[in-house]
């Protein structure tokens, strides 16, 4: 069976990418066949072979071998705004069938697949559907991205009782230190650890790559 991971974040820009390519070397280095997907991206730069997303070519070149670019990331769009809106701009409707089936030809050919969200837990992608419902429907636990910074604090759990209120099991978080002048970041990291309904699967060091920052990851949690 493969295992399959939904990587949610605090908000956008706290280095979702950042951790799924952590994790993703982290699940090849333990012998596992592994691949990102990006469902949804905005923001994607016009090129030679079509619209490509930055963040979800870092998947691509993270996972164990090169995939198809629609496969990784099926709805891929233009302008850098929420979902909903670069899709109306772009004249596309956003919807679940089509994703789905992209993801379960990454399932049929990977042990393992790290499915990132867009921004954050509930970001419009279509009236009626949030990134959230993508979690959902596909009944994929979560890993929660925390980008350590003020602030992070009542952001981490803010999102985590949403994940939890909307029936997702959440495997566990990361700590992502965004900001490497982050006043006290021992006692925020700390009450993470006390608040937060789920284990810390690891800090990720700043300014190190994902290749070399796969070792602060645990990956115990995610063999439940």
């Amino acid at each position: 069976m493969t295992h399959a991971f939904f990587i949610a974040g605090t908000d956008t820009g706290i280095g979702k990418t950042h951790a799924s390519c952590t994790l993703l070397h982290a699940l090849r280095a333990a012998g596992q066949v592994a691949c990102g997907m990006k469902p949804v991206a905005s923001g994607c730069m016009e090129t030679a072979d079509g619209l490509r997303n930055e963040d979800a070519l870092a998947l691509l070149a993270a996972g164990s071998a090169p995939l198809p670019y629609a496969r990784v990331n099926p709805v891929a769009l233009r302008d850098p705004l929420s979902p909903h809106l670069a899709a109306a701009h772009d004249g596309v409707t956003i919807a679940l069938p089509p994703l789905r089936a992209a993801f379960d030809a990454l399932c049929a050919e990977h042990d393992a697949v790290v499915v990132e969200g867009v921004g954050g837990w509930r970001v419009p992608l279509a009236p009626g559907l949030f990134a959230s419902d993508i979690a959902k429907a596909w009944q994929l636990p979560v890993i929660l991205v925390v980008g350590l910074r003020l602030g992070c604090l009542s952001h981490a759990l803010l999102t985590a009782e949403a994940i939890v209120a909307d029936g997702c099991p959440l495997l566990g978080w990361v700590g992502n230190r965004i900001d490497p002048s982050m006043d006290a970041p021992d006692e925020n990291i700390a009450t993470l650890r006390d608040l937060l309904p789920a284990p810390c699967l690891g800090i990720l060091p700043h300014g190190v790559a994902p290749a070399q920052a796969a070792s602060s990851l645990d990956l115990t949690a995610l063999a439940r």
